[in-house]
């Protein structure tokens, strides 16, 4: 069993009641004598803390366990930074839907006490590595734990791109963007566009276009290896973007390639032994909690 002695806590910031848990949490591991590491973002929202202040990667390189509190979209931010160190991550629900930070803020003690003595499931997500080469050169770099979108930028009109999946040409296409998501991705924007719901341990990708000009394109499910490009057309007016998790968002120019890639380290996400990512769907989506027959 791995022994957890350095906690590193990340928090949302903004949040009254995310600054209140994390300073609950604190004072639970300091009285387990372990000790606690804060990021630099919050450290100033906890005056008189005392705890050792580090940011980003440092926390995962110094730290053996992290927990975010927030809501998915802090997750997400810390995903990208953590992954490359290893660190297990573990998420407290301070947000809307909770699909990565599945703990509830009544359960904390009980729930984070189960990790720290090893009670627990190590759930490993992959993420993808995006780069973008103007003029055969790179100019950008990103990553993302959900999704790489392509779209318009803050222009309202269509734009028109080729698909490459490694190496072979897939089509051409007139449409509002691509959304190209991991299983993580796919209980969020993929899911608003019509994308299928993937169970998260699947080494896949889904690729749903958004708004296509044609009614034959379809959502396409590709092997997790699967090497991506995207070559924005020469003829596009307008300028568009391509956003990692929503958060991160690089401006491309006509003419230019965004290669998209699965990412060598994964991210180690930490669940309670009760997970379950199916009651987590009947609870987020609204799914009938009942079952109609016998099991």
């Amino acid at each position: 069993m791995v022994e957890f002695k350095k906690i590193g806590l990340i928090g949302r910031l903004g949040s009254r009641t995310v600054i209140d848990t994390l300073k609950q949490l604190g004072r639970f591991l300091e009285g387990r004598n372990l000790q606690v590491v804060v990021d630099s973002a919050i450290a100033d929202l906890m005056p008189g803390h005392g705890y050792q202040v580090a940011k980003g990667r440092m926390i995962g390189e110094i730290c053996d366990l992290v927990i975010v509190v927030g809501g998915d979209g802090s997750l997400l931010g810390a995903a990208r930074v953590l992954a490359a160190t290893g660190v297990p991550v573990l998420g407290v629900n301070r947000g809307n839907l909770g699909f990565l930070t599945d703990i509830k803020p009544d359960e904390i003690e009980q729930k984070v006490g189960d990790v720290l003595e090893g009670r627990y499931s190590v759930d490993k997500r992959f993420l993808l590595d995006v780069v973008v080469k103007r003029n055969g050169e790179p100019i950008a770099e990103a990553t993302a734990l959900n999704d790489c979108v392509l779209h318009p930028g803050k222009a309202t009109r269509m734009i028109e791109f080729e698909l490459w999946i490694e190496g072979q040409y897939v089509y051409n296409q007139r449409s509002d963007g691509l959304i190209v998501s991991t299983p993580t991705g796919s209980t969020a924007y993929s899911l608003s566009g019509g994308g299928p719901l993937m169970q998260p341990k699947l080494d896949a990708l889904v690729l749903v276009p958004m708004f296509p000009h044609t009614l034959s394109s379809r959502p396409i499910v590709v092997e997790g290896n699967s090497e991506l490009k995207l070559v924005v057309s020469e003829s596009n007016e307008t300028y568009p973007s391509i956003a990692c998790d929503g958060q991160m968002n690089i401006a491309l120019a006509p003419g230019d390639t965004v290669t998209i890639h699965k990412k060598p380290q994964k991210l180690k996400l930490l669940h309670p032994l009760d997970y379950d990512f199916y009651q987590t769907c009947r609870e987020k989506l609204g799914w009938s909690s009942k079952p109609g027959g016998n099991v």
